[in-house]
């Protein structure tokens, strides 16, 4: 009988392993792998470039301008700098690079027009992202010069009222999410991660220098004092130049203004400081991405912020050709910052030094005398 029981017992286990096999050749399975899915099999057919570039926008100048936040022109200038550079890697860049001008779908395949997978762009994300920096920076981010500092100089007088000033200057934190093995080095003050962008902004809110990559504990002084030999020191800077700033955490010196206690000079310093904002409200309303935690390595993040930064002077460059006039006086720049990302940096003390009062009190006297403008004292009445 038990005999009889175990017979039985091996055949039923044959047979529904028998059924099972004929269910996996029905269903053409591959225990190895999952199945392809059909949307990665006509990738190419119905990818961006073949249905949204050369169909849907290809009349649509302003819908194309939406989408990719640049002008057709300059998408084809783009495509045109980086392709011989990235057919070498076996990179198709026509398919390629319109993902990458929408910087805010880079961490999702389903945003990137559903059809790579989280792998594949691990793989090509980086290697496009380094082509775009290392061909645009030398182009829209130039290292600084003295003929530099002087047109910015001239710049900031013209728009802004105020001589001598090359720059404003202000840090702000990217939010990412929180690397691997990384401990607190990107924890911030306010309890979140990121990595921090330190510019120089000129009068047309474009950035001069930028210094990315600093761990999000870390301050303002800390940060710009780490930063000035490739921040200032590229060049030989006169004392008649200038940065100004808001924040009390920069050191006071013969090249870094802060406000005192004299409301006609800490108003013309604030008005011509504001373009650091401006900026940056501009800077992340193009580039959504900068709305949410970057889920990208940090090094991945480094590389978005300063392709984001030379697309935006591109696009700087673009709006100031087509309006000539005054930009404060033109376009509406109270653009809103996120409330959760982009914030002002944490102070960390800095060292003071006497030359920077006497520059300080220098144009503090000239601003009531010589350089005085007729509405100034209406502004702070």
């Amino acid at each position: 009988m038990n005999v009889s029981k175990k017979s039985l017992l091996l055949m039923l286990l044959n047979y529904q392993e028998q059924e099972e096999n004929l269910l996996l050749l029905t269903l053409d399975i591959d225990k190895r792998r999952n199945k392809e899915l059909g949307m990665f099999k006509n990738r190419r057919l119905e990818g961006f470039q073949s249905i949204l570039i050369q169909n849907h926008l290809a009349d649509n100048d302003t819908k194309f301008k939406e989408f990719f936040r640049i002008l057709r022109h300059q998408y084809n200038y783009i495509l045109r700098l980086i392709e011989d550079e990235l057919v070498k890697q076996w990179i198709n860049v026509a398919v390629n690079l319109p993902r990458f001008l929408q910087l805010e779908s880079l961490t999702d395949p389903y945003l990137l027009g559903s059809v790579y997978s989280i792998a594949t762009l691990s793989v090509f994300v980086p290697v496009v992202l380094k082509c775009l920096y290392e061909k645009l920076m030398p182009i829209f981010l130039p290292p600084p010069s003295d003929a530099i500092f002087n047109e910015k100089a001239k710049e900031f007088w013209n728009r802004w009222n105020f001589p001598n000033l090359i720059a404003a200057i202000d840090g702000k934190h990217v939010r990412i999410m929180c690397p691997d093995k990384s401990g607190s080095l990107f924890f911030n003050y306010k309890n979140y991660f990121s990595i921090v962008l330190l510019a120089l902004v000129d009068a047309n809110y474009k950035f001069l220098i930028v210094d990315i990559g600093s761990y999000g504990k870390e301050g303002d002084a800390g940060i710009f004092s780490k930063s000035q030999t490739s921040l200032l020191r590229q060049v030989s800077f006169s004392t008649t130049k200038v940065i100004t700033t808001f924040e009390k955490y920069y050191s006071t010196s013969c090249y870094i203004l802060q406000d005192h206690g004299k409301a006609i000079f800490n108003y013309r310093l604030s008005r011509a400081g504001r373009v650091t904002e401006n900026c940056f409200g501009i800077f992340c309303n193009t580039f959504r991405i900068f709305f949410t935690p970057i889920n990208v390595k940090p090094a991945t993040v480094d590389l978005i912020i300063g392709v984001s930064c030379c697309l935006h002077n591109m696009l700087r460059d673009e709006y100031m050709l087509n309006n000539p006039r005054k930009r404060h006086e033109l376009e509406d720049t109270s653009f809103p910052q996120p409330t959760e990302n982009m914030i002002p940096l944490a102070g960390s003390g800095g060292f003071t030094r006497g030359e920077g009062f006497h520059v300080r009190s220098r144009f503090t006297d000239y601003f009531i005398n010589e350089g005085t403008i007729n509405w100034q004292d209406a502004r702070i009445s």
